[in-house]
Protein backbone atom coordinates (compact mmCIF):
# COMPACT_ATOMS: atom_id res chain seq x y z
CA UNK A 1 0.00 0.00 0.00
CA UNK A 2 1.07 3.57 -0.56
CA UNK A 3 2.69 5.47 2.30
CA UNK A 4 -0.02 8.14 2.23
CA UNK A 5 -2.73 5.68 3.29
CA UNK A 6 -2.97 5.85 7.10
CA UNK A 7 -2.97 2.59 9.05
CA UNK A 8 -4.97 2.04 12.23
CA UNK A 9 -2.78 1.02 15.16
CA UNK A 10 -5.79 -0.11 17.21
CA UNK A 11 -7.50 -2.34 14.66
CA UNK A 12 -4.15 -3.71 13.47
CA UNK A 13 -3.15 -5.02 16.92
CA UNK A 14 -2.58 -8.76 16.89
CA UNK A 15 -3.63 -9.27 13.28
CA UNK A 16 -0.22 -9.15 11.62
CA UNK A 17 -1.91 -7.08 8.91
CA UNK A 18 -1.93 -3.29 8.63
CA UNK A 19 -5.59 -2.28 8.67
CA UNK A 20 -6.62 0.94 6.92
CA UNK A 21 -7.73 3.84 9.12
CA UNK A 22 -11.42 4.70 8.86
CA UNK A 23 -10.49 8.36 9.48
CA UNK A 24 -13.60 10.53 10.03
CA UNK A 25 -15.64 7.50 11.09
CA UNK A 26 -13.29 6.85 14.03
CA UNK A 27 -13.52 8.55 17.42
CA UNK A 28 -9.70 8.39 17.77
CA UNK A 29 -9.04 10.25 14.50
CA UNK A 30 -8.02 13.92 14.68
CA UNK A 31 -9.18 15.51 11.42
CA UNK A 32 -7.40 18.82 12.04
CA UNK A 33 -3.97 17.11 11.94
CA UNK A 34 -5.09 14.11 9.86
CA UNK A 35 -3.57 11.68 12.36
CA UNK A 36 -4.71 9.10 14.85
CA UNK A 37 -4.74 10.31 18.45
CA UNK A 38 -2.88 7.12 19.45
CA UNK A 39 -0.10 8.14 17.08
CA UNK A 40 -0.11 11.70 18.47
CA UNK A 41 0.09 10.47 22.07
CA UNK A 42 3.05 8.25 21.20
CA UNK A 43 4.75 11.05 19.24
CA UNK A 44 4.31 13.58 22.06
CA UNK A 45 5.66 11.05 24.58
CA UNK A 46 8.70 10.39 22.40
CA UNK A 47 9.36 14.13 22.12
CA UNK A 48 9.05 14.50 25.90
CA UNK A 49 11.52 11.67 26.50
CA UNK A 50 13.99 13.17 24.01
CA UNK A 51 13.78 16.56 25.74
CA UNK A 52 14.44 14.98 29.13
CA UNK A 53 17.43 13.05 27.79
CA UNK A 54 18.88 16.23 26.26
CA UNK A 55 18.41 18.09 29.56
CA UNK A 56 20.25 15.32 31.45
CA UNK A 57 23.12 15.42 28.94
CA UNK A 58 23.44 19.18 29.34
CA UNK A 59 23.61 18.83 33.13
CA UNK A 60 26.66 16.55 32.89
Amino acid sequence: MANDIPMCPLVSIGTGIDMVCSQDRCAWYLPNVKKCSVYMIAYDSMQNINERQRAKQLQK
